[in-house]
This record gives C-alpha cells, structure tokens and sequence, in this order.
C-alpha cells in the first residue's frame, strides 16, 4: 500500500495546532449517532463484561447515561426524521426509509425547522459528516453539505482504487455489496449456506429465492483499517470540529456512522477481536413465538441460520467488534474536541437510531417492538452544567430536540417530544414511551408504550388480525410470555393492565395531536 497516497487522503490537515481564538460563549453542541446499535452494546450498562468500549465507558462516567432510552421508531428513516424535528412519525411524513431514498416534491413532510436549522439560523456553525437518512430539504443548513452520499462514495472509490490491484487468499469472496471489494465470509454468510461460484457470487436457483442484500454479508473485509467507513467519517468530523473553532461562531457538529449497521464486515484488526466460540448466545433464540405477532418476521422462517445457536455466535462476534471500531473513533473525536479547546463548552449527545435483534428471538435487524430493536444507547454530557448520572426511567430519543433546544437556549415552539432536563436533574418518575411503526398498516403491530415495567403493543385498527401483546419486562426481560395471549390461562387476569395501558397510549397520542388516538381508544382488547 502506497503510505505518501494514504497520507495525502486522509491526513488532518495542520488544524490541530491553531490558537485558540475567543469564542462565544454560547455552547457548542457535538452530536454522534451511530446506526443499529442497540442498548447493551457498551460495556458500562453491565450486560457484557467482554466488551471494549473504553471510551463510551469514559463518556458515561462524565455525563448522564440513559439506560432505557427508546427510538420512536425502530427504522432508520423515520427514526431520524423524528429525532431532527422532535415530531411524531405521523407528524413527520417520513413512514419509510423509500419515501427519503429519491426525490419526493410531492411528499407531506412536515415543514418545521431541525434543531440543526434552527442552529445556524441562529448563527452557528454547522457541519453533517456521515449516513444522511432525511429529506434531503433538510440540508440546506450545513456547510458543505452533499445528500446525495457523494462524500462517501468518494471514499470508496479511493478505496477501490488503492486495493484494485491486490491479490487475496483463497476462499475470498468477490462483489461484496458494501465497497464492491472482496471479503474473507464467516460460516454464516448467506453465500457460503446457500452455494457460491468461484466469483462468490450465488448460484442462479439460490438468487431465484430471495435477492442478495447487505444483511447476508458476514465476514472480514480485506482493508486496513484506517479505510474503514468509520475510521473516514470520523476523520471527517475531526476535520470539521477544527474548521468550526476557527470560524469564531458556536459550532453545531454532527457525526454520523454508518455502522454497526450490516453488513457485518469489520476489517482485519475488528475482525475476530471477540472469539464467536465465546459469544453468549441470545436466551431468547429458540423462542417458540406463542402468540406473538412476529413469527414471519424478518424473513425468520426462511433464514434459519439466526436462531441458529453456533451461527449466530459469528454475527455477534463481527458486530461487537464493529462496535467495538465505532468506540475507538468516538474517543478520537472526544479528544479531538478536547485539543480545540471548546470541550467544557460544548453539549455532546451519543446515540443510536434503533437496535439490532442479533438472534434475539431467532432474528435480525430491526422494525419491531422487541427491546433489541427499540432500545438504544444514550449518553448526554455536558462539563459544569450536567451532573455525571445514570437515569433508569424509560426516555425516547424523540425527546432530544426538545433537550438540545433547553440547553442552547433557543426557543423553538411546542413539539411532540419534551426536554430530558427532568430527569437529568433528579426526577425518578417512570415516563410513559410511545414508538411508531406505521408502514404496514394493518398487517404488524404499530404502536408501542412502555410504562415502568410493562410493554403493551398493538395494531390500530379493529379490523386488524394482529395479536396484541403485553409482557412484564421485569419477570419477563426476554419477551417470550404475552400474557394477554390466547394460550394464558391467566389471560383475563392482566387484560385490566393491558386495558389502561391502552387508554395511556391513547391519551399520550392525543395530547400530540395524533390521528390514531381515538381508534386505538376504541380497541376491544
């Protein structure tokens, strides 16, 4: 590999050593989200001891970590569009992620200002680097800023270029969906279960079946690390926190990675970091599903290999280890922020959109109401004005416009979420959590709420099939006893619980404005 080319693409440039001019005193704000990474992936909420996660352990201790925050929506799209304008998936019109992959003029989004709008309206700097996943009206406010993806594709291509000429082992794998470049696949990657050419390409019966995606690639990309996607966005954002101190104006930065989302492909010194012989298996894989309204989902059925105790052992090994990636990069950008001096004036929220089943019951991915897929990391710090914490009542994330807003000091009018100052600050109480998911109609649940240790899912319409459920978290963490199923004995013992959790939901939503308020009000449960 050509080191003089390398250094000429990614070195930071001579930023680090600028002298620290006067500067508001307005706060900054520091925002990093990461993509699919559910709640037990850092190694300070105390599910995994194994994990290293050094520098999300450091950021805990400093600020407040939120161990049961949810994502109003358990999809990439409609997640973000969410936490950007502080709106109801409803409110957003953002149902899908199709809806923000094309152009829509036509589409209802809703018109009201992000929080980084309102940002540099108010005279902040502000930069977006990584996975953009909204309308792309959106983005008119960053600096520099290209929707399209073309700052990624970029570096891809570089990539390409660099590695075109490398010859690799056999038993490499070619047309690897993420960077187009070759991957050494775990026993779990869909080519080697269902049959490959010599190109690793799948047979034409075995494509026939279902289409190739990104979640079927399982194994170790064959870059250095330095060339990860993760390694270049943060570098973007390093970049980006230099140029905004050297603008003199309060800056607003956004650090978007696109993992641990799939595919699963950590690069070599990711790769294997975590033994797949040593992983705990999920305890809820060999779910039977009795009376869940999840037994297809996913394609559960026809991918077998995820509830498969010695497969899935592969999967979390490469996840954690891309996890494990994203915590190194964290730390290099929080000592990034610490050399341009703002750090004790800057607000730095980490967090994911939605989770990953990784197993759990069988399954992958995300889009469903189980806590692997709802519920994410949050971490808020911010020296001198927020006190290190833990807060254990049920928060979203749809709350952190509101909370950016509070502590920047701007008003920006009523909207669905609320301000976590509260619990920041001592409140104890259980908050009630509705998510979305609005996509499929009638056919999977659509709304969630979570209220101390209860969870209650339901489909909106009376005249829909699906099953409700209602789990005790507490006795119940894994999910797998819905006891207003047909199967309870006991079912009409909790029906008076799932019934007023139905009325709470009912009442939350209408004090938003939501259309499904009264229908869900009207359910016979």
């Amino acid at each position: 590999m050509n080191n003089k080319i390398l250094a000429g693409i990614f070195s930071v440039p001579a930023l680090f050593n600028i002298p620290i001019s006067a500067q508001e005193t307005r706060p900054n704000l520091l925002f990093i989200m990461t993509d699919q990474q559910r709640f037990d992936t850092i190694r300070a909420v105390g599910k995994y001891e194994f994990l290293n996660t050094p520098n999300l352990d450091r950021l805990a201790s400093e600020g407040v970590m939120f161990t049961h925050a949810y994502t109003p929506c358990a999809v990439s799209a409609p997640a973000r569009s969410c936490i950007l304008t502080g709106q109801l998936v409803e409110h957003t019109g953002v149902l899908t992620n199709e809806l923000v992959a094309k152009d829509h003029p036509d589409t209802d989004f809703t018109d009201l200002p992000t929080f980084d709008r309102l940002l540099s309206d108010a005279g902040y700097y502000s930069e977006y680097h990584g996975k953009w996943h909204a309308p792309r009206q959106w983005t008119d406010c960053y600096v520099g800023f290209d929707s399209r993806g073309n700052e990624t594709k970029k570096h891809r291509d570089r990539v390409r270029e660099l590695y075109a000429d490398k010859e690799y082992p056999d038993g490499v794998l070619q047309d690897n969906s993420m960077f187009g470049l070759p991957y050494m696949p775990d026993p779990i990657d869909r080519r080697v279960l269902r049959g490959y050419d010599g190109q690793g390409r799948l047979f034409p019966e075995e494509l026939a079946k279902r289409k190739h995606a990104q979640p079927d690639n399982h194994g170790m990309l064959f870059i250095d690390d330095s060339l990860s996607n993760t390694a270049s966005q943060a570098k973007q954002a390093i970049q980006a926190l230099f140029r905004a101190k050297e603008s003199g104006k309060p800056f607003n930065i956004t650090l978007s990675i696109n993992y641990p989302h799939a595919p699963m492909l950590p690069t070599p010194g990711y790769h294997g970091m975590y033994r797949p012989d040593e992983m705990p298996v999920p305890a809820s894989i060999a779910d039977p599903m009795t009376d869940s309204p999840y037994t297809v989902q996913n394609g559960r059925k026809a991918l077998p290999e995820y509830g498969d105790p010695e497969l899935i052992k592969y999967m979390m090994s490469a996840y954690f280890g891309l996890v494990s990636e994203i915590d190194h990069w964290v730390g290099e950008v929080l000592d990034a922020l610490e050399r341009t001096g703002a750090a004790d004036n800057t607000l730095v929220i980490f967090m994911s959109d939605h989770g990953e089943m990784l197993g759990a019951h069988g399954m992958r991915e995300k889009n469903m109401f189980y806590e692997e897929s709802a519920r994410v990391p949050l971490i808020i710090r911010f020296p001198g004005r927020i006190e290190p914490g833990r807060v254990d009542s049920n928060v979203s994330t749809l709350d952190l416009f509101a909370t950016i807003m509070d502590y920047m000091g701007i008003d920006s009018g009523s909207r669905d979420g609320e301000s976590l100052r509260r619990f920041i600050e001592g409140s104890s109480d259980n908050d009630i959590v509705v998510t979305e998911w609005l996509y499929n109609g009638t056919k999977q649940p659509s709304h969630m709420i979570v209220d101390g240790k209860w969870k209650l899912f339901l489909n909106y319409s009376s005249e829909s099939t699906v099953i409700p459920v209602l789990y005790n978290l507490e006795e119940d963490p894994n999910e797998m006893n819905n006891l207003i199923g047909a199967s309870n004995p006991e079912r009409e013992k909790y029906l008076g619980k799932a019934g007023q959790l139905k009325k709470e939901m009912a009442e939350w939503l209408r004090s938003r404005g939501s259309s499904y308020a009264d229908p869900i009000d009207e359910l016979m449960l």
